[in-house]
């Protein structure tokens, strides 16, 4: 159950780091940027957040990065939504989320939703779109609109390939879902649990996120890892919180409707952490956070302890963190809290150009996160 408070535009005072010379600038874009995902042979794939106030539809969403340009990927064609005379099962309406799996192919989460807090176009619009990077094309579509409610926001995907399960979180309606990678059938587990509801807004710089109406902004289950042994899942809503339950009760749970109901009863904290933009996980386990107030980044232990990897001025909201086989933490400077709809009066704050970063971690990434 959600607390409806009055909450003041209060600024905490931040203690910032000017620059951190370990902080290395990867790309510079005039587009504000959630994600990036790598390939071992050098690929590079880019998604753009269009929150800065420009037209998004029509325009790419997920492009390759090629020779400094993006190119629309998989193809123009599937960035093509335009609205309602768009094909919602055909084209990517809104990319919340990409990445390269463990199976060495391209997955995109698609929202379904035109605009942030915009509703779902049910039910061909939410889906996750598999592409084959070896020939550039579309491989599978899974449909997920019948677990997908008018209120949803899909937000990000992890995978346990073992089971053949893949775990997704339900930011905008807090729940999560479990597909089976086979059958394409997925449930809804822990719909409006506490562990993926969100009991304040996320922040950034100090401030509370309100939408262009002033009213503030609840982003629910957003961030989520599976541990390297594939044991654990964590999740945790964009204000913070982080929660974990084992794998083997998500997984029995797809057979077994009546644990289903009782999954609240394994759910267990697992580390108080701050509001966050975007994660990551490493070989050993530890889970990197963004925070957005400090513009730090913090590392999350696998046994739920916390500290400050680095402290750097420039991180405005890093987004969804990716971690290469060059032991690099890839770090998306999205400044999603400046763009239109986090911005009172529905009006860019966003300072351009934007820049993607990468720091050397001395780990890998997690061997059933991606290669």
């Amino acid at each position: 159950m959600r607390l409806h408070l009055t909450l003041p535009l209060v600024s905490l005072p931040l203690c910032l780091a000017a620059i951190d010379p370990r902080v290395q600038v990867a790309l510079t874009l005039d587009t504000p940027c959630n994600g990036v995902s790598t390939t071992p042979d050098g690929r590079l794939f880019v998604l753009y957040a269009r929150v800065d106030g420009t037209q998004a539809q029509g325009l790419p969403e997920v492009v390759e990065w090629i020779n400094g340009t993006g190119v629309p990927y998989p193809n123009a064609q599937w960035n093509s939504y335009a609205g309602p005379t768009s094909d919602a099962a055909t084209t990517l309406i809104r990319v919340n989320s990409q990445r390269v799996g463990p199976d060495g192919n391209l997955w995109l989460v698609d929202t379904g939703s035109p605009g942030f807090g915009s509703p779902v176009i049910l039910p061909e619009g939410p889906k996750l779109v598999v592409v084959d990077i070896q020939t550039n094309e579309v491989a599978r579509v899974y449909p997920v609109g019948n677990v997908t409610k008018s209120s949803s926001l899909l937000d990000d995907i992890r995978f346990n390939l073992a089971t053949g399960k893949a775990y997704l979180t339900d930011a905008g309606a807090g729940a999560l879902i479990v597909l089976d990678l086979a059958t394409g059938t997925a449930i809804r587990v822990l719909d409006g649990d506490e562990s993926t509801g969100a009991f304040t807004p996320a922040s950034g710089e100090g401030v509370l996120l309100r939408s262009s109406a002033g009213q503030p902004q609840f982003i629910e289950a957003d961030q989520l890892e599976v541990s390297p042994d594939a044991g654990y899942l964590h999740w945790q809503p964009a204000s913070g919180g982080m929660f974990r339950i084992e794998t083997a009760y998500l997984d029995q749970a797809f057979y077994n409707s009546s644990l289903a109901t009782v999954l609240s009863t394994y759910v267990e904290p697992f580390a108080l952490t701050p509001s966050t933009g975007g994660t990551a996980i490493d070989a050993e386990g530890s889970i990197y956070v963004s925070d957005p107030d400090r513009q730090a980044i913090e590392k999350v232990y696998a046994n739920g302890t916390r500290t400050t990897l680095l402290q750097d001025e420039r991180l405005l909201w890093v987004d969804a963190m990716w971690i290469d086989s060059h032991n690099r933490l890839w770090m998306p400077a999205a400044q999603l809290n400046r763009g239109v709809p986090f911005s009172v009066g529905g009006v860019s704050r966003i300072v351009k150009p934007l820049y993607v970063y990468y720091v050397d971690i001395g780990v890998g990434p997690s061997p059933i996160d991606h290669l």
